[in-house]
């Protein structure tokens, strides 16, 4: 067996490399150890981490290597051979480890009530902190080539990480009622979040995670679509409001079965009678209930608004509850539509129906008025 007198590890064109095994095991005192930057040089001998050397060049003798020493028992003087394994691991930081939901997480968005398709990615950085921890668990994953690389421990922790990401993000979602589509100004808090619950896993093998960033949550474009008309159709809502909007889809949904072929015939004529007097009924109620609709008048009395109750026709209060029965109308004196006499804006051009006080005499003036008619000061917009 050849004694070896230097030992060096010049390392690999990438930086890819995380630990390398020196192919000789037979040594002597005065051999010579060179210890690049980055690396550090581990003595192993029966499985365990023993001595262990930083950058710089190292003669070996029985005052540093003194764990070894023990274990083995070199008689001391002259150049004894001792077998021993020697590990170089690399110590710098490696910071473009990324990482991806392989597939996605499916929920239902809370907000919108649509079931999405989930994906998250990001990237980590990692460093050795333990070098004995981490090598007693991986001196079986050095195979023939002497060289375990990043990939090899990578792969791993891309599981974990992964799973543990995906729960954090859920947890969110669900359980706080955040919507997909409002969660980008959480990323910091889940990056974080999520570097924490790693952290001790990635610290059982001697690992450090030196930071971790969540860059994107994102999900399909055909989920997006989905969301995107039910975004069109609250738009509507908003504008026109909850009766129009309703009396609107049920239009459509009589336009639908009124142009639906499929049953032919007779079949199809009586479903599209039936349900259009079911629908015309319906129409009806709806139209009742809105605000100034004639439809509120009986022919032997009048319906209150607020509670129901029927009165005898000429009634100004209703007999049940108190609520004025007729209101009376005037006209918008922007777009001349007629509404209540009582409202603060009109329904139709969104104009102030409030009246304008003077603030030089105190008058009040109608809505609309620029110039006091009593003063002539400029009243407020």
């Amino acid at each position: 067996m050849a004694i070896i007198d230097v030992i060096k590890f010049n390392g690999i064109a990438s930086r890819n490399w995380l630990v390398y095994r020196y192919p000789g095991e037979s040594f002597v005192f005065g051999t010579q150890l060179i210890v690049g930057e980055g690396q550090i040089a581990v003595f192993v001998k029966g499985g365990k981490a023993l001595d262990y050397f930083s950058a710089g060049t190292h003669t070996l003798n029985s005052k540093n290597i003194p764990i070894l020493q023990g274990l083995i028992n070199i008689p001391f003087g002259g150049r004894t051979p001792f077998t021993a394994e020697v590990f170089f691991i690399n110590k710098t930081v490696k910071l473009d480890v990324l990482w991806g939901t392989s597939d996605p997480i499916s929920l239902i968005d809370p907000k919108y009530a649509v079931r999405l398709r989930v994906r998250a990615f990001g990237q980590f950085g990692m460093k050795i902190s333990d070098f004995r921890v981490f090598l007693t668990e991986l001196i079986g994953a050095v195979g023939d080539d002497q060289i375990v690389k990043y990939d090899t421990v990578i792969n791993y922790f891309k599981g974990v990480t992964v799973t543990k990401v995906k729960t954090i993000i859920a947890d969110i979602i669900i359980n706080q009622k955040i919507s997909v589509l409002e969660i980008a100004p959480r990323l910091e808090e889940i990056s974080e979040t999520s570097q924490r619950s790693l952290s001790d896993e990635f610290e059982r093998f001697g690992i450090e995670v030196v930071n971790f960033y969540l860059s994107s949550i994102n999900f399909p474009d055909e989920d997006f679509e989905t969301i995107n008309k039910l975004l069109g159709e609250k738009a509507a809502f908003d504008i026109i409001g909850d009766n129009r909007y309703t009396v609107k889809r049920k239009f459509d949904v009589m336009e639908t079965v009124a142009g639906n072929e499929s049953a032919g015939g007779l079949a199809a004529t009586g479903l599209g009678l039936g349900f259009g007097a079911g629908a015309g009924a319906a129409m009806g109620n709806t139209f009742a209930n809105m605000p100034g609709s004639d439809m509120n008048t009986h022919p032997k009395g009048l319906a209150c608004k607020k509670c129901g109750e029927m009165n005898d026709a000429g009634s100004k209060f209703c007999c049940n509850c108190g609520e004025k029965l007729i209101i009376a109308q005037i006209a918008c004196y922007s777009c001349s539509t007629l509404i209540d006499e009582n409202v603060k804006f009109c329904s139709n051009c969104g104009s102030s129906m409030m009246k304008k006080i003077c603030p030089g005499c105190h008058k009040e003036n109608k809505p609309g008025t620029k110039f006091c008619a009593d003063c002539g000061t400029k009243l407020e917009e």
